[in-house]
């Protein structure tokens, strides 16, 4: 894994110096739609060996608006209109390129979860804690639309809770068992183009 943990690190400089352009416009944008609040949100997130850590992400939300719940569905109203692009265009995460330059993350691992979930995990299930948590992952592929799936429950917390998270344990062990360097670039390309 030491392959995938130097060029996490390269990408992700070379990927922040690209996309440096482009994250000027949406700054500019962030600032005309949402003025109100900060361009940059950093939350507590579950990392490697399950030590928290502080994710980057260009924030989508109306300003203090954690009350609602960790968990976010596709007609959330705390979601702004602009917030919404962002979320579905997935540039609120270019963020988190830092967090990847750092070691924080990787581009390809199980999402990181806020506290109350993988921190939380017991036995076998405890394995998908000895990856950094990625940009994306296979899980993340399954699940491209989960605040929609999310939107259609009676009972979204009850429903992740139950059926989305459990399954993305599984999904992310399966993939910790079966890693390698092409696994990561089909789950890379699955993400661009799928």
């Amino acid at each position: 894994m030491l392959i995938k943990y130097i060029f996490d690190r390269l990408f992700s400089l070379v990927l922040l110096v690209v996309l440096s352009p482009v994250m000027l416009v949406v700054f500019v944008l962030h600032k005309i739609k949402m003025p109100k609040g900060k361009f940059l949100y950093r939350q507590t997130r579950i990392g490697l060996h399950g030590k928290p850590f502080r994710i980057f992400k260009i924030r989508t939300m109306a300003e203090n608006s954690e009350a609602g719940g960790p968990i976010t569905t596709a007609d959330d109203a705390r979601v702004l209109p602009f917030g919404k692009w962002l979320r579905d265009s997935k540039v609120d995460t270019f963020m988190e390129l830092i967090n990847i330059l750092i070691g924080d993350m990787s581009f390809v691992g199980p999402r990181p979860d806020v506290p109350g979930y993988a921190d939380k995990l017991e036995g076998d299930d405890r394995v998908i804690l000895n990856m950094r948590p990625g940009l994306t992952g296979p899980a993340s592929i399954k699940y491209r639309h989960e605040e929609r799936i999310l939107a259609e429950q009676s009972d979204p917390q009850r429903y992740n809770d139950e059926v989305i998270w459990p399954d993305k344990v599984e999904i992310n062990k399966k993939y910790y068992e079966n890693w390698s360097v092409w696994l990561d670039v089909s789950i890379l390309w699955q993400t661009i183009f799928g």
